[in-house]
């Protein structure tokens, strides 16, 4: 059985809090697994920078609502101080490939960046 890595472990355990309902609608407990100079490209082609996520994910998260199905997660360890995380999600029939990278600074994981790229199902 291959050893754990705990780099990926904490990188894929704050990815998975990133998609809990509950966390989303928390400016506190959001913000404290971003990293200051976080950035994202979003599905939608937008650019995203730390306050206006955390302001656009605390304004529509709704309780206890689970926004996506998400599968083939993985993790890969890059660097001494930086994870790589990907996945697929399905949410109302639309399907997004992400890709997450997180830095350790200061002793904690953060999202550092994302990326969220649509695909087709069909074309999987």
């Amino acid at each position: 059985m291959p050893e754990r890595n705990p780099a990926v472990q904490a990188a894929i355990e704050g990815e998975l809090k990133l998609l809990d309902p509950e966390v989303r609608r928390s400016p506190e407990l959001l913000g404290a697994l971003l990293h200051p100079d976080f950035h994202e490209f979003g599905a939608s082609g937008r650019h995203w920078d730390r306050p206006s996520i955390i302001e656009a994910l605390t304004a529509t998260a709704r309780p206890g609502v689970q926004l996506s199905v998400t599968s083939r997660m993985k993790a890969v360890q890059l660097g001494p101080d930086l994870v790589q995380v990907t996945f697929d999600t399905e949410y109302n029939g639309r399907h997004v490939h992400r890709s997450s990278l997180w830095r350790r600074t200061e002793g904690e994981w953060l999202l550092y960046f994302h990326q969220a790229t649509p695909f087709s199902a069909e074309g999987e």
